[in-house]
């Protein structure tokens, strides 16, 4: 978890949950109960309560009065509608990003890095450290694009393809390690400033990985 100092319990226990349904630690269909979340973490329920609420209201829990509360399941539409607004929007970003050969090689410097990061995660079994550098990787090709208005759309994105990539590939490590291998083609064809097979090759690694990878 976050550093947590002086913040609220609510607080504290709202970053925790939210955290574990994003990297898939608390897959869609559980159930979670008050109790649970309230012993891990050494707090009284009726911050998990304001939490769990607040939660609901953001479409990550669904709460049944005495039962608990149920991670929501990521929903087929969602999958379709939030795949079709990253391609589109990296792509456009690769287009404009090629022109400009300084900023296209700091990219692909970039791009590396974080790479090699999520090879690390994957080695070392740290599917919430694979997930992250997995949305990072996909940021940083969105934001290399100059409008800002598609970029901060594109960030509200974030949180729902780091919980369908950790949907796609837990306990799946050939699923995994195939992420990277098509992440590795993404930035050579950037860096061969190739926007076309870009786009395809995009478009074939986001339905590789979210609607045969098993989010379905």
């Amino acid at each position: 978890m976050s550093d947590t100092s002086g913040i609220s319990a609510a607080e504290v226990v709202y970053r925790h949950v939210k955290d574990s349904v994003l990297t898939g630690e608390l897959e869609g269909g559980r159930m979670v109960s008050e109790g649970e979340v309230s012993t891990t973490l050494g707090v009284s329920r009726t911050p998990v309560r304001e939490a769990f609420l607040r939660l609901e209201v953001e479409g990550w829990l669904r709460l049944f009065p005495k039962r608990g509360a149920l991670v929501v399941p990521v929903a087929p539409h969602e999958i379709d509608e939030v795949l079709d607004a990253r391609a589109l929007l990296e792509t456009h970003a690769a287009t404009d990003v090629v022109t400009r050969p300084d900023d296209l090689a700091a990219l692909v410097e970039a791009l590396d890095a974080v790479i090699a990061r999520q090879h690390a995660s994957l080695e070392a079994g740290d599917l919430p450290g694979y997930t992250e550098a997995d949305a990072e990787f996909h940021r940083l090709v969105a934001d290399a694009g100059r409008n800002s208005l598609l970029a901060g759309f594109y960030r509200t994105l974030r949180e729902r393809q780091q919980r369908m990539t950790a949907d796609s590939v837990r306990g799946r490590s050939a699923a995994a390690a195939t992420v990277l291998d098509e992440h590795r083609e993404l930035r050579d064809l950037l860096a061969a400033g190739d926007v076309a097979a870009f786009g395809r090759a995009l478009v074939t690694h986001l339905d590789h990985t979210h609607r045969r990878g098993g989010t379905r």
